[in-house]
């Protein structure tokens, strides 16, 4: 009891061989389970040889992972990383990371943590996965700054949620209504109906012709100088570069998908698109699918995925290939051929054998 009259708990233990006091704090605000507790911490620190106020001051001083987080994207995603990248990896540190685990010490982080997170967002597998892969990336780093011990990343071994890929491209008919459909709204947003054309005769991503310059723009091809797989060539065929014919360009402006103000691109193209596929019935349609149509499109018309990976960017066949199974219908039709030729053959043979009743008879061909 002090000479106010106010009761405090205290602790006594002895540290290399010198007595000390700690003051746990007020009688009241502090329940004695609360006291017996924090004074159980001190005596296992001090049987240790740790002086208790300065394991608290390192606690103190350790970088958090909200330090780990700003670090990550003031330093290293701004010069490693492309702008849609920069954009992702913000949106999961700030509204995933940060809420959760960003106030723990960087160095005493754990794989239970880091699993408690992803399991938060289970409900968004896809999101969950990319958080994971983010998360990562910022303790691999944490290792080359010297903040955690090599070897140490907690996100090993924390399993990844099935992401299931969306099947979604257009049919012949989908495309025939989507074309009126940009007909008919031509006059009112022609920058965004010339941006849809331009994806679904290109294959291209929706940031490398809503970023298009008129720099970029050949007599038959787009040659990127920073797509996302690094600079590429993009052919155009004839009904492309009739789109890109037909845009006027302005003064002053170097965009190929002009904004409304002098000088502007449109950077938007998500809301003219929820307009158009809704007229045109293709609620379910997104964006990206058009880039989805162009492959399968490529792939009922007989070409290899050597050739699609190269009109689309990719740098490996394995990204290719996961569009192979959206060529459902030349692969029924292949199929279809094939069985015909077969089993022409058996079934006239079969016929013939059975009118004939011999085996010797002849059988026909296809």
């Amino acid at each position: 009891m002090r000479k106010s009259g106010r009761k405090y708990y205290v602790v006594q233990t002895r540290i290399d061989g010198k007595l000390r006091w700690f003051t746990l704090g007020p009688h009241g605000p502090l329940s004695p389970d609360q006291a017996r507790g924090r004074a159980l911490e001190i005596l296992a620190l001090a049987k240790k040889g740790i002086d208790p106020r300065n394991a608290a001051a390192r606690r103190e001083a350790e970088p958090t992972m909200a330090d780990l987080g700003r670090k990550f994207l003031d330093e290293y995603v701004p010069v490693h990383c492309k702008p849609s990248t920069r954009q992702e990896y913000c949106r999961s540190v700030r509204l995933f990371v940060d809420p959760v685990i960003g106030a723990l010490p960087v160095g005493e982080v754990q794989r239970k943590d880091v699993a408690t997170l992803h399991h938060g967002l289970r409900d968004k597998p896809y999101q969950a996965n990319r958080t994971l892969g983010v998360l990562s990336k910022m303790f691999s780093l944490a290792e080359v700054w010297g903040w955690r011990p090599d070897g140490s990343n907690p996100c090993r071994h924390v399993k990844r949620y099935r992401e299931h890929r969306r099947e979604r491209f257009l049919s012949p008919e989908e495309t025939e209504r989507l074309g009126e459909v940009l007909r008919e709204t031509e006059d009112e947003i022609p920058s965004a109906v010339a941006a849809f054309r331009l994806l679904l005769l290109t294959g291209c991503r929706m940031s490398e012709i809503r970023d298009l310059r008129w720099e970029y723009v050949k007599d038959d091809c787009i040659e990127l100088p920073d797509a996302k797989t690094g600079g590429r060539v993009v052919p155009l065929g004839p009904e492309a570069r009739a789109v890109l014919a037909a845009l006027p360009r302005e003064h002053d402006n170097p965009w190929v998908i002009a904004g409304r103000l002098p000088g502007s691109h449109l950077t938007d193209l998500q809301r003219p698109w929820r307009r158009i596929r809704a007229r045109a019935g293709l609620e379910d349609v997104r964006i990206h699918d058009l880039r989805h149509s162009f492959a399968s499109r490529a792939l009922a018309l007989g070409e290899s995925l050597t050739m699609i990976g190269k009109l689309l960017g990719h740098t490996q066949v394995q990204t290719t290939a996961r569009y192979a199974h959206l060529a459902r219908d030349s692969i029924q039709n292949a199929a279809a051929r094939i069985t015909g030729s077969i089993g022409g053959s058996l079934m006239s043979g079969d016929k013939m054998a059975s009118s004939s009743g011999g085996e010797d008879a002849p059988i026909e061909t296809v």
